[in-house]
């Protein structure tokens, strides 16, 4: 009879993967316009039934980055698909985000080192060529 042992993860794996799932969900709301605003550590915390400061650090701990730092890159990841896939100009998408569109652009710009505009310009001219 064989003895084979179940692999089960971690508690920090399992509150890692939670997070991930929430915040899949919270980018779902944005790309369908249903987000009421950004959600911050707390609030994924609330959802997660930890304190926000140890979710923070397992996070850390787990995936070597800050939740904010996941948390913004997935936000960017949703930016450029709502810029690429809609016809609306970059206040529409920032307003879709429940960003302000000057902080919006300024957000885009550090991350992608171009404004929104600039983003699909250079999109629609790779389409094209």
């Amino acid at each position: 009879m064989s003895t084979r042992k179940i692999h089960r993860p971690s508690r920090p794996q399992e509150l890692s993967a939670a997070y991930m799932k929430a915040l899949d969900q919270h980018m779902a709301e944005f790309r369908a316009g249903t987000a009421d605003r950004a959600w911050g550590i707390r609030d994924f915390a609330e959802r997660l039934f930890v304190h926000p400061t140890h979710l923070s650090n397992t996070l850390q701990e787990v995936t070597g980055r800050s939740p904010c730092d996941i948390y913004e890159e997935r936000l960017m990841d949703v930016a450029r698909e709502l810029l690429i896939g809609s016809n609306g100009s970059a206040a529409e998408v920032a307003r879709q985000l429940t960003m302000d569109p000057s902080n919006f652009n300024k957000f885009f710009k550090r991350f992608e080192g171009i404004t929104p505009k600039q983003f699909r310009e250079r999109r629609a001219t790779r389409r094209s060529a």
